[in-house]
């Protein structure tokens, strides 16, 4: 039995998908434990490209099984849409797909209310897809679940019950045309009727699956600096990506996890606003963007970027608990005469102890470089550590010790074969 976390340990990003598809070879179910479709996971295999936002990248594994857990939001037309695009490609998902029935239902007027918002002034910069506002109303205790539209009546009577709320809103506040509430009962009952054949109890399957012996990768989405309680507040998601959110948005209790992997990108990137200490608005960041190919899987938004930033990623070590990393994205920085890492932040002219949790202070920061030699040699081929040129595995060395992990995976290129596993 073994039962480890995945987590995004920046703003993520990070290659999450790649990392678990590689990595679900080795486990019999991966689940997804929170987020929703704001999260797009790109995996290549061959000439083949799969950008999945809902369903764990370990369906392209044709054994594995795959939650999608009670902490995540779902969003039908994106998750149909994406069990569409598997089907059409021959990947199999009755039997090997499973969705808890204490998910909560992104609903259309999630979608609009999100969209509202961020077209205002204090942009927090969302991908407008409603994860936010149903999140809110999953702690006001008026969200919709998946168990909800099991009963048509209990489903219809809620609905209505919302749209007084949110018609009003949309009407009196945003002068917005109201939504119909006949379309939206309709729309979502013959939505259970397509999804009915994946609902299942997930906690009380991922616990049983633990007592057979069989082993399980939680997967998360964004990354440890969004985390709504330890992230950049308020530039955060509305959820829990850190390795604790892993047990509440599965069922899985802490005295039955293993390990924590850390996604772990060789540079750092950033979509949408918040501070950003080490980003570079020169050409070496231009030249990032553009070898790393940063924009948005789920948005195609262009991606902020900047240098390692290793004082950031030991503070998420150090949250999340990380045993083991696996970087990615290594390849990006081949070709650079000297690389920088950020080791520190100067605040007023002295060096910060911690990284600090007030982001208007965080804003004001300088960031404290060490510079470290670069490499020429394209290292996409290499398939063993020892291929790699020395300075590459001095780079690889600085962020394990200064981070204080172990690395178990590089990535150095995005193919499922471009990839050297050490551990």
């Amino acid at each position: 039995m073994s039962v480890s976390i995945l987590v995004g340990s920046q703003w993520g990003d990070e290659g999450k998908g790649k990392i678990v598809d590689i990595l679900s070879e080795k486990y019999n179910i991966v689940a997804r434990y929170q987020g929703g479709a704001n999260a797009g996971h790109t995996v290549e295999i061959g000439d083949q490209k799969y950008i999945l936002h809902l369903i764990p990248s370990g369906i392209l594994r044709e054994d594995v099984i795959c939650v999608i857990g009670n902490g995540v939001v779902i969003d039908p037309k994106a998750l149909l849409d994406e069990i569409a695009i598997l089907e059409k490609n021959n990947i199999k998902i009755d039997g090997r797909l499973f969705i808890s029935h204490n998910a909560h239902l992104i609903m259309p007027y999630h979608k609009l209310l999100d969209s509202i918002s961020e077209s205002g002034q204090n942009k927090i910069g969302t991908t407008g897809r409603g994860i936010g506002p149903c999140y809110i109303d999953k702690y006001a205790r008026k969200g919709i679940r998946i168990v909800d539209l099991l009963d048509k009546e209990r489903l219809a009577k809620k609905i209505r019950e919302n749209l007084v709320e949110k018609n009003t809103l949309l009407k009196k506040v945003y002068e917005h045309s109201e939504l119909d509430v006949e379309e939206i009962i309709k729309e979502y009952t013959e939505f259970d009727k397509i999804i009915d054949k994946y609902i299942k109890d997930t906690p009380l399957y991922l616990n049983h699956a633990i007592s057979e012996g069989k082993s399980i990768l939680l997967e998360g989405a964004q990354g440890a600096l969004l985390d709504i309680d330890h992230g950049t507040y308020p530039f955060v998601t509305s959820s829990s990506p850190t390795s604790g959110g892993a047990c509440t948005g599965s069922g899985i209790s802490p005295n039955k996890i293993d390990s924590v992997v850390g996604i772990v990108k060789a540079y750092t990137t950033r979509v949408g606003n918040g501070p950003f200490p080490t980003e570079l608005l020169d050409e070496d960041g231009e030249t990032l963007r553009k070898v790393g190919a940063e924009f948005g899987a789920t948005t195609g938004r262009p991606r902020r970027c900047g240098w390692f930033d290793a004082f950031l990623t030991k503070y998420s070590t150090m949250i999340n608990g990380i045993d083991y990393a696996a970087i990615t994205k290594l390849d990006v920085l081949s070709g650079f005469d000297n690389i920088k890492v950020c080791v520190g932040y100067e605040y007023n002219g002295k060096a910060l102890k911690a990284f600090p949790n007030d982001v208007n202070q965080l804003e004001c920061v300088k960031p404290i470089y060490e510079t470290l030699p670069g490499w020429k040699q394209d290292i996409s081929g290499a398939r063993n550590y020892d291929e790699l040129p020395s300075e590459t595995r001095d780079y690889l060395d600085f962020m394990a010790k200064y981070c204080g992990f172990e690395i178990s995976i590089v990535s150095v290129g995005p193919k499922r074969s471009e990839t050297i596993v050490l551990k």
